[in-house]
């Protein structure tokens, strides 16, 4: 096999000649750049560099096997060969990225939304009314705190399907924020997506090995996502018209039914199956020994049906944070309604309940805990600190939140979470939609979605 210099490699770095390093192997992946389900641009952002460091924070390694023709490995890295100065193709591709020198330190970092001033974007569905509400629904809950209470030990820890957990957050993502979550004692909910090709995920054969490897590799449970049979309009996505970035997987399965002018995240996503039904989860339960939780649960009714199949541990209350359908409820204002059709009818304490959307504060995690949530998800902020900072701005995020969790609960007079009950919130006004303090936080960061303009 070939053996390649870090200058030879360097010379490759175009959509029409992309050479990349992985592992001290070198890959031509000039053909692959339109299969590559994330996009051309991501693998041409390291074009003619050693992208280890890249892909390790997103794919595990043997990944590299799996999806990448033998034929692609063209050598290996000559180990005495010496860097040169990176010039990439991100230029070309036109993605707008934050320099290191543009933002502060993460000493500087004091809340989750400064983490969000500092992201690219973020979509949601039409006019990201639900998107809004997610956050703002947790002002309209007020505190009502006890005094005189010794809250010297304050412990945050619980369990999550009889896991412990140093945190009742989850945070949603990959390999940067496994290692974050790991390091701070918290559990994370990990996709398929991301290892899996689309043809590969229609495949119930695959869905069993999917799952079997997930049995083998220690995972504690499986997540079902229910709440995208088919994906939501996101306008600010389409705007930004990342459809010449989109991968050409499409083109070759069922093309002709992906419209790339809807933006990246729907013309990736097309390949969903609308046919998911409550027999599936029922399938998916007899194959597994793992409990299933289904994340997307939006009203009481469905909170019940779950619990009735008798095969569901716990349900994520969600609105899939506002990027499906608009001006659906928060997941906030949802869980009190599970809780009470769930006691209506004698199934209390029989799912594990779990919400998340519009989550920024330590209060917001002590209120959902008070509604009846065993914990909450941790989206969108991780993803913010996640694409600033990498690592250590994740960890600063639950860092952050955790302080917070601890600094509230000693201020409410609990020491534990399993001292938190909903007469410690006040939540008359959670189904009332409106707000009349401005938050200046959100506001400051939130990106509205623009129109066009006429030039006459």
């Amino acid at each position: 096999m070939k053996t390649f210099s870090h200058k030879q490699v360097a010379a490759h770095n175009t959509i029409q000649s992309c050479h990349v390093i992985l592992h001290s192997k070198v890959y031509d992946l000039t053909t692959f750049l339109h299969e590559h389900p994330g996009g051309a641009s991501i693998i041409l952002r390291e074009a003619g560099t050693d992208a280890t460091e890249a892909f390790s924070a997103y794919h595990p390694k043997d990944l590299i096997e799996k999806v990448l023709p033998p034929s692609l490995c063209i050598g290996t890295l000559d180990p005495k060969s010496v860097p040169v100065p990176r010039a990439s193709a991100s230029a070309a591709v036109g993605k707008k990225e934050v320099k290191k020198g543009d933002k502060p330190g993460l000493g500087a970092i004091l809340n989750a939304f400064d983490f969000e001033a500092w992201a690219y974007y973020s979509s949601a569905g039409d006019d990201e009314i639900t998107l809004r509400e997610n956050h703002t629904a947790f002002q309209r809950i007020y505190l009502k705190p006890r005094v005189l209470v010794n809250v010297s030990n304050i412990n945050t820890s619980t369990t999550f399907l009889g896991c412990k957990t140093a945190f009742p957050g989850n945070p949603e993502g990959e390999v940067v924020l496994t290692r974050a979550a790991g390091s701070r004692g918290v559990i994370q909910m990990m996709p398929t997506l991301a290892s899996c090709s689309l043809d590969e995920m229609l495949d119930c054969e695959v869905t069993r090995r999917v799952v079997k490897r997930a049995e083998e590799r220690g995972c504690k449970g499986l997540f079902v996502t229910v709440d995208a049979p088919q994906l939501g309009r996101r306008e600010k996505d389409m705007r930004i018209k990342y459809q010449d970035d989109v991968s050409d997987i499409q083109r070759k399965n069922d093309g002709s039914k992906v419209n790339r002018n809807m933006g990246a995240a729907r013309a990736i996503s097309s390949f969903i199956d609308p046919t998911l039904s409550w027999k599936d989860i029922q399938w998916l339960a007899s194959i597994t020994s793992l409990p299933l939780v289904l994340k997307g649960i939006q009203t009481g009714v469905d909170a019940v049906i779950a619990a009735k199949l008798g095969c569901v541990r716990g349900i994520v209350i969600s609105n899939h944070g506002g990027r499906q359908l608009d001006t659906c409820r928060s997941g906030i204002e949802i869980l009190p309604e599970v809780v009470a059709d769930l006691e209506k009818v004698g199934l209390q304490g029989k799912l594990e309940l779990y919400v998340d959307g519009g989550i920024r504060r330590g209060s917001d995690i002590f209120k959902a805990i008070a509604l009846g949530a065993k914990g909450v998800g941790i989206g969108r902020p991780s993803l913010y600190a996640m694409s600033t900072y990498g690592q250590e701005g994740v960890e600063k995020l639950l860092d952050i939140l955790k302080e917070e969790l601890e600094m509230v609960m000693g201020l409410m007079g609990v020491t534990s979470l399993s001292e938190i009950t909903a007469d410690m919130v006040d939540a008359k006004s959670l189904s009332s939609r409106a707000s009349v303090i401005r938050d200046f936080l959100h506001e400051g960061v939130y990106e509205p979605i623009k129109v066009l303009k006429s030039r006459l």
